[in-house]
């Protein structure tokens, strides 16, 4: 069975991760195969709204860490092909997000419209944990939404924070009861699918506009930045003593301080 479940009905495309087992991590494969459905959906006339969630009891654990140890292929990241598709969709995207939201789980959702949290979800961007750098242009729309000061405490701590937290913040539309939350999902995207399409995607390209500017150029500084890390010794030592179930040692790692 497919790791992304698609359902159109009513003019609602149901996107649903389908990876419980592995906590909804996103391998390569997945995000070249959402961006393809993002992309096709713009396409459509019949499909008016996404709604996207997971199966099992985590949103996602973010990039699956064994395929950052793959040999890179040649051509455009699958990561990249998934940003710009983000960036061009045109139409509501209305998630839920139940369980865990780590990493890419969490800033996946700064390009989605309507993010709606159960009262025990949970949110972390372990990025610096990773040896890694922020992506998905949340390097700028996070500090952009919330602040500097909020956004080094979420990206330079990594620490996990609660749905009202992520609330407080201003990074969910609205907490639910566990039990009511995909029914609050289902509730928003029938009330857009109910709206005149063409007023839908041109109020949202004028809620965006200059915001997606921004992004594309974090994501360009982005996508280099998380290259070079990605290589280094500190990430090295990190996914190895993640996949060895082990506390990373990066004193052994530190770059050297140039001399002035």
């Amino acid at each position: 069975m497919s790791d992304i479940i698609t359902e159109r009905s009513d003019g609602i495309l149901r996107v649903e991760f389908n990876r419980p087992e592995r906590k909804n991590a996103m391998t390569n494969g997945m995000y070249i195969e959402l961006a393809q459905i993002l992309n096709e959906a713009g396409e459509d006339e019949h499909v008016r709204v996404v709604r996207w969630h997971a199966a099992g009891d985590t949103f996602s654990a973010g990039n699956d860490v064994k395929d950052f140890l793959k040999p890179a292929a040649s051509g455009e990241a699958p990561q990249a092909r998934l940003m710009d598709a983000f960036i061009r969709f045109e139409k509501p995207i209305v998630v839920a997000v139940q369980g865990a939201a780590v990493g890419g789980g969490t800033t996946m959702l700064t390009h989605c419209d309507f993010v709606y949290a159960g009262e025990s979800a949970k949110f972390k961007l372990p990025f610096i944990d990773l040896a890694l750098v922020p992506e998905f242009g949340s390097s700028y729309a996070i500090p952009a939404r919330i602040g500097h000061l909020r956004a080094a405490e979420l990206f330079l701590l990594g620490e996990t924070f609660s749905a009202a937290r992520a609330a407080e913040l201003g990074l969910v539309t609205r907490v639910v009861p566990d039990d009511r939350l995909f029914v609050t999902a289902v509730e928003t995207a029938n009330k857009l699918a109910a709206k005149p399409s063409g007023a839908l995607r041109a109020a949202k390209r004028l809620l965006k506009r200059g915001f997606v500017d921004q992004v594309k150029s974090a994501i360009k500084v982005e996508s280099q930045e998380f290259s070079e890390r990605l290589h280094s010794a500190e990430a090295k030592e990190a996914f190895s003593a993640f996949l060895e179930m082990r506390p990373p040692n990066f004193t052994r790692t530190a770059a050297p301080i140039a001399a002035e």
